[in-house]
């Protein structure tokens, strides 16, 4: 996932919520609430392509905040970025310059660095030495780095892992060993053991046809660099995993396509319509952020295709807060963003369920969440 977006660094709470009812100003669509959970404040992360970590991090700040704890926390999402670069330098490397290096990740980082490197508050860590998060200088200077290393043909300076660390240092500075907070001193792993976080709470989930279902698989992303699985379900039990588990107050990390005509942060709403984008006259494409439209019936074969033909894709992380309906008994899962707060929802859309069952590539969320008899499928 690396999608990014340029904008102010505004911030506002998920109490802004009470206020909006529709997706854009003029629009006829009427939302009201099933459920809503409390989410950390809204962020922007600027020209890098981290979302991965933000709405990773978002999500364990609604996991703190369910459980009573955490309450004005916010984590530093650039501590697991400059946590997870030396690992995917080095892994670039020994794969001989034949694996994925970037900005990009995914949720199982977020995992990763939970499990192995604990977390941190944004005021131990800001990992920022500008006014807003730009990564793309640091990044061409990473990538030249590990590209010629990677493709040398005699033998490897030992010492280079050394060097790419100072290029991050001189970007982002020293991830910190020790730190004080609340006037308590921690290191990042005693840290997250205070908050109560452990890695192993959390499972991903995907639905696609070309692997066994009820099972395991490695998700074929290239931004899945660390080759993590992923439990493979149906579409029925997919959608059902999400809906009952937001129903009863668990929060998704959502990774998903948002290449989609249908996809409009400004416009505060993702939706597949019916009828397809080319067929569309202007006035159409117009109306259909402006009320409600039909939308296209997601199977698991159009899910697939749309899939196998890279339509679909791993190209944004984001975080599922809440579901509404409009007028028509329509469902939305409501979705916080970290492009900042310039839209109409103030950093929030909402995005249909034939979206999400169409457009999603995988989804983080508490083991406890999952319904019995799926829970028991997996063996969980």
């Amino acid at each position: 996932m690396k999608k990014w977006m340029f904008g102010a660094a505004m911030l506002c709470s998920s109490a802004v919520f009470a206020q909006t009812s529709t997706n854009a100003d003029g629009s006829r669509y009427q939302f009201s609430v099933i459920k809503n959970m409390d989410a950390g404040d809204v962020q922007n992360q600027g020209r890098t392509g981290t979302c991965w970590s933000f709405s990773g991090l978002s999500f364990f700040e609604s996991e703190l905040l369910r459980s009573g704890k955490g309450k004005g926390l916010n984590l530093s999402e650039m501590f697991v970025v400059r946590k997870m670069y030396p690992l995917k330098a080095a892994n670039y490397v020994r794969m001989h310059g034949r694996a994925n290096f970037g900005e990009g990740g995914g949720f199982p980082d977020d995992l990763l660095c939970l499990r192995e490197y604990g977390l941190v508050p944004q005021s131990a860590y800001d990992g920022n030495k500008g006014k807003t998060y730009n990564h793309a200088e640091m990044e061409g200077l990473l990538e030249g780095m590990v590209k010629t290393i990677g493709n040398a043909n005699g033998t490897i300076n030992p010492d280079w892992q050394k060097a790419f660390d100072g290029v991050l240092n001189a970007y982002m500075g020293d991830a910190p060993e020790k730190f004080q907070y609340n006037g308590k001193s921690y290191t990042p792993q005693s840290f997250a053991k205070e908050l109560g976080l452990s890695a192993d709470d959390y499972v991903l989930i995907s639905s696609f046809t070309h692997h066994p279902y009820n099972s395991e698989f490695v998700l074929e992303v290239p931004d899945n660099w660390n080759w993590e699985k992923v439990y493979n379900v149906t579409l029925d039990d997919f959608n059902r995993i999400a809906e009952t588990a937001v129903t009863n107050g668990y929060t998704l990390a959502w990774a998903a396509d948002v290449s989609e005509k249908g996809f409009n942060f400004k416009e505060g709403l993702a939706i597949v319509p019916d009828k397809d984008w080319a067929d569309m006259s202007a006035e159409e494409r117009k109306k259909m952020f402006l009320e409600p439209v039909k939308e296209k019936t997601i199977t698991p074969e159009v899910r697939q295709l749309a899939f196998d033909n890279f339509e679909t894709q791993d190209d944004h992380g984001m975080h599922i807060v809440g579901i509404v309906k409009d007028q028509n008994g329509n469902k939305y899962f409501r979705v916080k963003n970290s492009w900042g707060t310039e839209n109409f929802g103030q950093g929030y859309f909402y995005a249909s369920m034939p979206y999400f069952s169409y457009k999603t590539t995988s989804f983080m969320v508490n083991k406890k969440a999952l319904p019995a008899d799926i829970a028991k499928k997996l063996k969980l």
